[in-house]
């Protein structure tokens, strides 16, 4: 037979496509609608339709709808989630610390919910100061003259110095030039004010002579005192005390400027039906910072004060004066729902009843208490009980914690990313192999739900 005669037939082989089985973006996001806000959800499924994409090309099996949800799920969990704390860190900066009390939620929701006379006086109608009611309240519980509130101690302090000091130099013991977490450092805050730094004595020791020194070689616009609040000087140590720093300040017709930081009011702590707890015996308060002297004392609003984020400075007359007039004053300052909160907590201090103040409750839970329950949650685990110490945190209290009891269980350290990973979140501890609960900084209702979670996990 010729090559001619022959039929040749064409065979085509056709193959599916697997990219056109992919979704469109418009189509997969409308079937996960209101799971975000949309354009966080059309990124998503894009990113999701790509990854797709590039597993098909390398020979993988696709799962568009399981990275959507997986990739919602995550985001949705870096939104801001309530998060059960079961690490005995009281104000855990990691956490938001302080957490509000009631009542100043309600004074906050009140506020954002509604106008309200943050500058006005309803009396008359006129412009009013910002914030009067909240000075009120922290004149009478720390003895002040006055006082101004702008939006956190960083803030606070770079006022203080911008106002008193800038263009001149300000005096500051070596061993307090601190830094703290989040890149703040003490000499570059100073440089930011327009002040000039002046490092004095040694590292743990500074003595009053050595203050006098650089006033009289420097120009000096305030003397500055800060408190180390996130770590301790011991040993063969030796600083000067508020007092001589006051006189020194004012010879030389300049304020004494003295940042606390953590914020404790009082240290006679009036607010309790109890002596002052033991871990608040070396931490300065603000009553007794200006009894001795002080011209303007600073701290956070978020830290032993149990309230929102905000900056607090009380002092004299004249020299908050010179704060409020100041130019930055208006660029820090606090808004209506901070302000709300802030009053709130502020006057259960001034009431004497702080029970509803969670950070107060946390701290003065009776070892009987904590005992009771931590027994309980151990024997539904079969976990042991030990003695142990919970952190203030925040960088406030170093060295010093609160006896407290922990639930150990032994072994199992990787339960930590289990917790962390149910809804909500709980944080506990991993210590030697072991996963380490306290329950000092869990609410008592929430213990039921720590023992099925671990449980679940284990």
């Amino acid at each position: 037979m010729n090559r001619s005669d022959e039929t040749w037939h064409t065979c085509v082989v056709t193959t599916a496509n697997p990219y056109r089985d992919l979704p469109r973006v418009d189509d997969l996001a409308a079937e996960y609608s209101g799971a975000l806000p949309g354009l966080l959800l059309l990124d998503i499924v894009r990113s999701a339709v790509e990854s797709a994409r590039k597993a098909i090309g390398e020979g993988r099996e696709p799962d568009v709808q399981g990275e959507v949800t997986r990739m919602i799920r995550l985001l949705r969990r870096r939104a801001g989630v309530p998060i059960i704390n079961a690490t005995g860190v009281l104000l855990h900066t990691n956490l938001g610390r302080a957490r509000w009390s009631k009542d100043a939620v309600a004074a906050a929701a009140e506020a954002a919910a509604n106008p309200t006379n943050v500058e006005m006086d309803v009396e008359t109608g006129e412009r009013s100061r910002r914030g009067e009611y909240a000075s009120r309240l922290l004149k009478g519980l720390t003895g002040a003259e006055d006082a101004l509130i702008v939006n956190n101690n960083a803030a606070a302090l770079v006022l203080a110095l911008a106002a008193t000091s800038s263009g001149r130099a300000v005096p500051v013991a070596r061993g307090e030039l601190i830094e703290i977490g989040g890149s703040y450092r003490l000499p570059d805050v100073m440089a930011i004010s327009g002040s000039h730094l002046v490092e004095v004595g040694t590292t743990n020791r500074s003595r009053i002579g050595d203050f006098e020194t650089a006033a009289q070689i420097h120009r000096i616009g305030a003397v500055l005192k800060i408190h180390p609040s996130n770590y301790r000087v011991q040993g063969f140590t030796e600083q000067a005390s508020v007092t001589e720093l006051a006189e020194l300040a004012h010879r030389n017709q300049v304020p004494l400027v003295y940042d606390i930081g953590s914020g404790l009011l009082d240290a006679t702590t009036p607010w309790l039906n109890e002596a002052a707890p033991g871990w608040t015996k070396d931490e300065p308060a603000a009553r007794q910072a200006l009894e001795a002297g002080a011209d303007l004392v600073s701290f956070s609003g978020d830290k032993l004060l149990g309230g929102p984020q905000a900056g607090i400075i009380v002092g004299t007359k004249d020299a908050v004066a010179a704060l409020r007039n100041h130019s930055l004053t208006r660029a820090l300052r606090v808004d209506a729902v901070t302000l709300a909160a802030l009053t709130a907590t502020l006057a259960s201090f001034a009431d004497h009843n702080v029970s509803g103040n969670p950070f107060w409750a946390q701290a003065t839970i009776g070892p009987e208490a904590l005992e009771a329950r931590a027994t309980a949650v151990a024997g539904a685990l079969d976990a042991v009980v030990k003695g142990g110490q919970s952190t203030i945190g925040a960088g406030s209290v170093p060295g010093v914690g609160i006896p407290t009891w922990l639930v150990i269980v032994e072994g199992q350290d990787h339960l930590f990313e289990c917790l962390l990973a149910d809804d909500p979140p709980i944080l506990a501890r991993r210590e030697d192999g072991s996963l380490v609960i306290d329950l000092r900084t869990v609410d008592a209702d929430d213990d039921q739900k720590l023992i099925d979670t671990i449980t679940q996990c284990l």
